[in-house]
């Protein structure tokens, strides 16, 4: 049984097919019938109208109707495209079991508990006879296919068959006048048009269900003795014929299949029994756990049944449908009827091979699955699902093509699936042990291969090489080397379609469709809610597929449409241009002739072969919004915009495009208030000053018109605005005119016209108009408004005269893009007078164009007069005579042939792609942190030192962070109203270098200022200003992180550098610690002798010694202070008085060498001080480093930040420094 659909509801009583559509009706015991999709899976409509249990339903052949029967007695018809019941029938006194229209005549039969089965005809909207003569409920009736005969099955035991055939003849020729008078008698007592022809008896107790044969003269009936009984009639009487026995409770419904010899029953058993209708056995029974079984219904021309129980209902198919093939080269091998046929493709021959199936093997689903074919060999596998899955292998004969009748003895073998791995080798899946066996055309097994995940199936996949299939994933296998060559996630593969050269897959599940390469590497997934059914590869490598109802295709990126609609199902063998083969599910092949123009232009567009677009442009007839929609999507509304008729879409896409030109001719079409605005915001980002003026004045925007004068300078055309604001008596608008030109006497006159004269009155003074101020005084008299005296320097409303007045903006001259000048010429004739128009448009003739009739200037110098004058710029250019150019006389085959230039000004130019900025090819160029910072990418800089210095600790770097990204750019001024320019500064520029080759940023610190930093450090340290000289030291370790290098000895230089300043800052840090501790001698003491380990300069190590035996000395620990005087002399100092002071120590030492206090620390012993707790670490004891300066801690302090450095982790693991290329190299 293969479930196709399946819902949970209410239990389901009644149910019937629509013969068109994948349409089902369910009706339910809670009164509602329910019309699903089956194909799609969804819910297309309830109707609920019926009070109780519906118990019938049926569909109408060929008009939108559906007739329901439930246990409010009421039968009533409804209209599905119309969503309700259009009249209800009256009449049965119980509830109705049955309902069914007629195939040909307006009637419906119905079946009732009141005994009767009743004819009604729906477009009288009358009942036209009732059969009586059941004694009990009456089930079920139902319409022969073919004759005048109505089946029913009654709980009194009995099934009888009724002639109508004077029902028919009454309908077909009605009586005649005379006749009316007895039809009248008829009718009233028990008419002769349905009479009783057939009564049979044989069930034991109730019978629920009787059903015709399609064709056969047989009656099937199913009943409450658990027996389904098979009968057969002729014309004058009716017989049983057998019974069939094995449902353990009351069959509830019983039919004959319409297709194959069997017959199907359900019952409250729980099952669904299959039985073979010529030899009466049972072949299959399909178990529910809970659910029993009431109604059962065919498909009227398809191969599916549905069958409803208590919690929903299901559409199953009862065998594959899919013919087994296989195809090799120019031929397809196929099975049909139990034979083995050919079909070439380039002939169209059709060609009978050998009989396959063994004779009478007609079992369920026991027919071939797949075929594998090997052409030298003649060798074919034919495998299916008998006993288990087996295979069966036949070398088909020479001779046998064109006969086709000779029966040869197959080797056999059991296996999960079987392919043809080499010319004279297959493999075969043994899926118990989950291993291959690899065996020769004698059926012998040459080798065994475990297999690397747990396989149900194999596919081929190239000489030697197998495609496992599990649950989940696919892998490819080889078998020679026994290794996994690609594994791919997916869900539950069914077919697996190579493309011919064997470098790209489809995997076909359920609802999917993966592609992959031959290495299973993933390209694209595409999701169907219509279930896949086959596919194949087309010459340009577009995966053409099928659904149940579409021809569709997957490009190689994924995107995916329709090429056909099909009306059945079926399977794409090959494809040869626009000619796909396909086989029906009967073993018909069909070529189907496809349009391919549409996948084939998006094929193009995708590997760029934009050559190949513009013919099929200009030839082809590619339109819809779809396509439109999808050029859009892609990043091609240029190229949409030459499909589209319609103005309004044309100037959207004309605007997305950056189409100014194409916008101005729709909107100019539209000539609509928003169109202009938004046209106008476009060519302000354009910078296409001409096209922002003309819009702004289409829409009368004033204000923006004005100020857009402003802006560019334009101060001719904004007294003309403010004299326009006079003339429309807008005073703010002329007032706003004044303050832009800076025209103070125009804004006193505002201010006076309007009565503003205090207002005036101050404009004047304060702008020293006094002739002005004089007059209006007199006007004011005593009501002169005080101005205020001194206070802050004012400065006056007046704007700065323009320098430049700012047109357009300049517009590289770039070549056009391929679309634009092929579009452009194939959309116009190209005549003449555009070439004339040409040459006009690039001579420079001053300014008096007038918007009006420009059609095509990108950015041309529009403007329009205002005033409708007219400039009379051209009248001295007549007058000249010209250049007097003579013709020469060449030779008519050397045409020149245009330049791409010809037509430059006529259409829009496509903007230069932008290259890569600066910054981020020297991100990408380098993995120095420095030059990631000067990029000003403070991110990777901070991941890079993590990385290398195990640095987390940034804030002391944010300082040299910004200097360095400041320092690498410069910064240019534009022109008026363009931004800033920002130019990367490179290191080691030179004028001989290339312009396209990009150096690394030049960095702001430099080695040689850290030379300077170490220097200044010395002398604080020397002269005693250990804070300074501290400082000094930590900007060194802050800045080193940040330094970039050229050579290898550098790189050592730097690396020395960084143990240096490390070594001063531990030593200082100590010797500040030392003189906070002001009441602790002992550990003044400590930190006094730990400071003389510190590796010093010469000078600076003496200076510490010196400290040190001072301190111990003062404190009477003379052993130790002796220590540091024999020290301090080993050094030989210069300084005469420190050589005294030493040995005067050693002489007052010697005479009592005691330490008054025991101080930890031991001179004998090697030690390194611990950078946090200032206490030794001894040789042999325990320690974590600073993955940067490498100064020594205490295990305690891992994971702390270093306290000498104040960047690392101190233990953290780190790569190293990073400084300079030639580390990388």
């Amino acid at each position: 049984m293969l479930t196709k659909f399946e819902t949970k509801s209410n239990r389901v009583k009644g149910l019937s097919f629509h013969s068109k559509r994948p349409w089902i009706l369910a009706s339910l015991h809670s009164g509602v019938i329910q019309l699903w999709d089956y194909r799609m899976g969804t819910l297309i409509d309830r109707f609920d109208e019926h009070d109780g249990p519906v118990r019938g339903v049926h569909f109408h052949k060929s008009q939108p109707l559906f007739v329901s029967g439930g246990d409010d007695y009421k039968i009533k018809v409804w209209n599905y495209k119309l969503h309700r019941c259009l009249f209800t029938l009256l009449g049965h006194l119980d509830y109705i079991r049955t309902v069914q229209f007629h195939h040909e005549y307006p009637w419906i039969v119905s079946a009732s508990d009141d005994q009767t089965i009743r004819i009604w005809n729906w477009q009288s909207r009358t009942c036209i006879s009732v059969l009586t003569g059941h004694n009990h409920y009456v089930m079920c009736a139902s319409f022969h296919p073919k004759d005048d005969l109505v089946v029913s099955a009654s709980l009194d035991q009995t099934v009888r068959v009724w002639d109508i055939g004077a029902l028919r003849k009454k309908t077909v020729s009605p009586a005649d006048d005379i006749l009316r008078l007895s039809q009248m008698n008829t009718d009233f007592f028990g008419g002769v048009d349905a009479v009783v022809k057939y009564v049979l008896e044989g069930h034991d107790r109730g019978v629920n269900w009787a059903s015709f044969h399609p064709t056969l003269p047989l009656i099937v009936s199913g009943a409450d003795d658990r027996q389904v009984k098979i009968w057969r009639m002729n014309d004058t009487k009716a017989w049983e014929v057998d019974t069939l026995r094995g449902h353990m409770n009351n069959v509830s419904c019983v039919l004959f299949h319409s297709r194959q010899d069997i017959i199907v029953s359900n019952s409250e058993d729980k099952s669904i029994r299959v039985w073979d209708a010529t030899k009466r056995t049972g072949l299959q029974t399909f178990r529910r756990e809970h659910d029993r079984f009431w109604i059962l219904s065919a498909h009227p021309e398809m191969n599916l049944l549905a069958a409803g129980h208590d919690s929903g209902m299901i559409v199953f198919k009862l065998e594959r449908e899919r013919p087994a093939f296989s195809v090799s080269g120019e031929s397809l091998f196929y099975v049909k009827d139990r034979f083995l046929r050919t079909f070439e493709y380039s002939t169209q021959k059709d060609t009978q091979l050998i009989p396959i199936r063994r004779p009478g093997s007609n079992t369920l689903n026991q027919g071939p699955r797949t075929l594998s074919y090997s052409p030298t060999e003649s060798a074919l596998l034919v495998c299916s699902d008998v006993d288990g899955g087996s295979y069966e292998l036949y070398i088909i004969p020479k001779d046998s093509y064109g006969r086709g009748d000779t029966v040869q003895d197959a080797k056999r073998g059991v296996g999960g699936s079987a392919v043809f791995v080499a010319r004279n080798r297959f493999a075969v899946l043994e899926k118990s042990t989950n291993q291959v066996l690899v065996k020769n055309l004698k059926n012998e097994i040459v080798k065994k291969s475990v297999l690397p995940i747990p396989t149900d199936a194999i596919f081929y996949a190239g000489t030697g090489n197998l495609l496992c299939r599990s649950e989940d994933r696919v892998s490819i296998f080889d078998l020679q080397q026994r290794i996994v060559l690609g594994e791919l996630q997916t869900s539950f593969v069914r077919y697996v379609v190579w493309s011919p050269d064997m470098e790209s897959v489809a995997l076909l599940s359920k609802h999917s469709i993966v592609i992959a390469d031959k290495k299973l590497a993933h390209r694209c997934t595409l999701h169907e809610t219509i279930r896949v059914k086959s596919g194949a590869w087309d010459d340009n490598g577009v995966f053409i597929y099928t659904t149940l109802t579409h021809i569709k295709y997957c490009l190689p990126n994924g995107d995916s449409g329709i090429i056909k609609t099909l009306d059945v199902p079926v399977y794409i063998t090959k494809i040869y241009g626009s000619t796909i083969f396909c086989l029906e599910r009967d073993g018909k092949n069909r070529p189907i002739i496809i349009d391919s123009t549409e996948y084939v232009f998006k094929l193009c567009l995708l590997r760029k072969r934009y050559d190949q677009v513009m013919s099929m442009i200009k030839n082809s007839e590619l339109c819809g919004q779809a396509m439109i929609a999808y050029l859009q999507q892609k990043g091609f509304p240029q190229v949409a915009l030459y499909f589209v008729k319609d103005e309004r879409t044309r100037f959207n896409l004309a605007l997305e495009s950056g189409n100014i030109e194409k916008a101005l001719e729709s909107a100019k079409k539209i000539d609509e208030k928003d169109h202009w605005y938004r046209l106008g915001v476009e060519a302000l980002r354009q910078g296409n000053a001409g096209i922002v003026e003309y819009a702004y004045q289409k829409t009368k925007n004033f204000e923006r018109l004005s100020f857009h004068y402003l802006i560019t300078g334009n101060l001719d055309k904004l007294s003309k605005m403010m004299k326009i604001a006079e003339v429309k008596n807008d005073v703010m608008g002329q007032f706003h005119d004044a303050l832009y030109l800076g025209d103070v006497r125009e804004r006193v006159k505002i201010l006076e016209n309007v009565g503003h004269l205090p207002l005036a009155y101050i404009t004047a003074s304060v702008h020293g108009l006094h002739d002005v101020t004089e007059r209006l005084a007199g006007e004011l008299g005593e009501n002169i408004p005080s101005l205020p005296k001194g206070g802050k320097k004012a400065s006056l409303l007046i704007p700065p005269n323009p320098v430049l007045r700012a047109g357009d903006w300049p517009l590289l001259m770039v070549s056009k893009g391929i679309f634009e000048g092929g579009l452009d010429d194939a959309g116009r004739g190209g005549g003449a007078a555009e070439e004339d128009y040409d040459e006009v448009a690039d001579a420079d003739w001053g300014e008096g164009l007038d918007i009006g009739d420009v059609d095509s200037l990108p950015n041309g110098d529009i403007r329009t007069v205002l005033d409708g004058e007219e400039d009379g710029a051209h009248e001295e250019n007549d007058e000249e005579g010209g250049w007097d150019l003579e013709d020469l006389e060449l030779p008519p085959d050397s045409e020149t042939p245009k330049t791409a230039n010809s037509n430059a000004r006529s259409s829009v130019f496509v903007a230069p792609t932008p290259g890569m900025p600066v910054s981020q090819i020297w991100v990408q160029r380098s993995s120095l942190a420095a030059e990631h910072a000067a990029a000003g990418n403070f991110d990777t800089a901070m991941r890079l030192l993590s990385r290398q210095l195990g640095i987390k600790n940034f804030t002391p770097l944010k300082s040299q962070f910004t200097d360095l990204h400041m320092g690498s750019q410069t910064y240019l001024r534009a022109f008026t109203s363009a931004p800033v320019l920002s130019i990367a500064v490179e290191r080691g520029w030179s004028e001989q270098a290339s312009p396209n080759v990009r150096g690394p940023p030049a960095l702001v610190f430099d080695f040689s200022h850290l030379d300077e930093k170490l220097k200044a450090g010395y002398k604080a340290t020397t002269s005693g200003k250990f804070s300074e000289a501290l400082r000094h030291f930590s900007t060194i370790l802050h800045t080193i992180p940040l330094i970039v290098v050229e050579t290898r000895r550098e790189v050592d230089e730097v690396k020395e550098l960084i143990l240096v300043a490390k070594e001063y800052v531990l030593g200082l840090q100590i010797e500040l610690k030392r003189r906070e501790l002001k009441d602790n001698p002992i550990r003044q003491q400590e930190l006094a002798a730990y400071f003389t380990h510190c590796n010093l300069q010469l000078p600076h190590t003496r200076l510490a010694l010196l400290n040190a035996m001072t301190v111990c000395y003062k404190a009477q620990n003379l052993s130790t202070a002796a220590n540091f005087a024999r020290r301090l002399l080993e050094t030989n100092p210069s300084n005469e008085s420190q050589s005294k002071t030493a040995r005067q120590v050693l002489q007052a030492a010697e005479k009592n060498m005691k330490d008054a206090t025991q101080l930890n620390y031991d001179f004998r012993n090697p030690f390194v001080v611990c950078g946090a707790t200032y206490v030794p670490i001894y040789r042999g004891q325990k320690d974590v480093i600073c993955p940067y300066c490498s100064t020594h801690f205490v295990p305690a302090q891992q994971g702390q930040i270093c306290t000498v450095c104040d960047l690392s982790v101190v233990g953290s693991d780190a790569s190293g420094l990073l400084c300079s290329p030639s580390q990388v190299r």
